[in-house]
């Protein structure tokens, strides 16, 4: 039961919290309480969920919110807002992130080339900059169960026109285990086994009975 070397954390292939930056758009009331395309519950866990990964594995995010400074919207819902205490937010009045310059100045600041992104709408605000994003030359990796649009075909459509543009679509299970990726890296484990319980999910509930029987 050997594990191969470790890659080189910077130019793997994969996700590693030395290669990636987490982007998070707008989850404020009034883009959360428009999702027609999942339970909003749900989506308010996984985002969360998302923010709790990037943290515990120190991966540099970017928040940025829309028209709390003009007062036209409030601040994020404070789930997030607790999950991401600390860190700077970019507020803007660009439906597009990618057209605000201090947006856009963090996220080339991070060094990183790959762009884990969640936002809402996923038919606006994750689009456009994704799409911006991409053709500047980065990868982006949109989080399909933490992002949502006012319907299922709008969110569908969406994730259709990312991904035929180069996205690569995944989950927050998959980046949480993308990041861990080795069960040798202990010093990780205990956040990972921590985050699946405080998340949720079918793994998270077995993780749960574990951990209570021992």
């Amino acid at each position: 039961m050997t594990s191969e070397q470790i890659r080189d954390p910077e130019t793997d292939d994969l996700l590693t919290p030395r290669n990636a930056a987490v982007v998070i758009i707008d989850y404020q009331p009034v883009q959360v309480n428009s999702i027609a395309s999942m339970d909003r519950q749900l989506l308010v866990d996984n985002i969360v969920g998302v923010a709790k990964i990037a943290r515990a594995y120190e991966v540099p995010i970017v928040h940025s919110t829309v028209n709390v400074q003009t007062g036209l919207n409030k601040p994020p819902i404070p789930q997030l807002r607790q999950a991401l205490d600390g860190l700077p937010t970019y507020d803007r009045t660009s439906i597009n992130a990618w057209e605000d310059r201090e947006f856009v100045e963090a996220v080339k600041a991070t060094g990183r080339r790959k762009l884990v992104m969640a936002a809402l709408w996923t038919e606006a605000c994750l689009t456009f900059p994704t799409l911006d994003a991409l053709r500047e030359g980065y990868q982006v990796y949109p989080v399909t169960d933490a992002v949502g649009g006012t319907s299922l075909a709008a969110h569908e459509t969406a994730l259709r026109r990312v991904e035929q543009a180069g996205a690569r679509p995944i989950t927050w299970v998959q980046l949480l285990c993308e990041l861990q990726r080795d069960w040798a890296r202990k010093e990780t484990v205990g956040d990972f086994t921590r985050l699946f319980i405080e998340t949720g999910g079918t793994a998270g509930l077995q993780f749960a009975y574990d951990r209570d029987e021992h």
